[in-house]
């Protein structure tokens, strides 16, 4: 996937499945870890990956990142879970200014409140005030597991209230086109719902009523 130019008809489309969706339009074990979660309600990302490790409390690799990241990037930073405010205000202007349009971490954040009200979509582990080291890069731009999933560049990362997805690039097309066929299906189980159907009756498990 390119990161040259943010697809926002892609982004439109991500953002009306949802992740759930997409989720379980893609069929793959695509879910990170669910304790990495926005920092401020409504956060939403659809955008390519660029992967970087930290080491634990040093975040010189975000630092090398934000002058090597394609423009409409997200940033994908395992620290092996460690919390501390590898991210703050600073780092979100600068992020801002270098054309990144999220980030998703593993570990924490800080200055919470400043980067919320800059809207800047952050999603994290954990929040901590204490400060990071600049002293070692173990990996910048190459593939690595994230969460739990696989993630390389260029890979779709779609964040939102729900949690964060990773859907490999050359899958991207594939699940959104099954995503909106789901969505599909169920807006229609949603109106017979609203007309009085049952749940049992609709997914074919009347045969349970005898049983519970």
């Amino acid at each position: 996937m390119s990161h040259s130019v943010i697809d926002q008809t892609l982004a439109a489309r991500c953002a009306a499945l949802g992740t759930a969706t997409l989720y379980e339009a893609n069929g793959q074990p695509c879910a990170v870890d669910p304790q990495i979660r926005s920092i401020w309600p409504g956060a939403f990302i659809a955008a390519p990956a660029y992967p970087l490790v930290c080491s634990p409390g040093d975040n010189l690799s975000i630092h090398i990142a934000l002058e090597r990241a394609p423009r409409g990037s997200v940033l994908v930073v395992d620290t092996s879970d460690f919390i501390a405010g590898y991210w703050g205000e600073v780092l979100t202007v600068a992020a801002e200014a270098a054309g990144i349009v999220g980030l998703a971490i593993n570990g924490g954040v800080r200055d919470t409140a400043a980067i919320s009200k800059r809207r800047f979509p952050v999603f994290a582990r954990g929040v901590s005030v204490r400060g990071t080291a600049k002293a070692s890069a173990p990996a910048v731009g190459l593939p690595m597991i994230f969460g739990g999933v696989p993630v390389a560049d260029g890979d779709l990362v779609v964040a939102d209230d729900d949690g964060v997805i990773i859907v490999p690039a050359a899958e991207v097309a594939r699940t959104l086109q099954a995503g909106e066929a789901r969505a599909d299906k169920e807006s229609v189980m949603m109106n017979q719902l609203s007309q009085g159907a049952t749940t049992l009756e609709l997914m074919g498990l009347g045969h349970w009523r005898e049983k519970a």
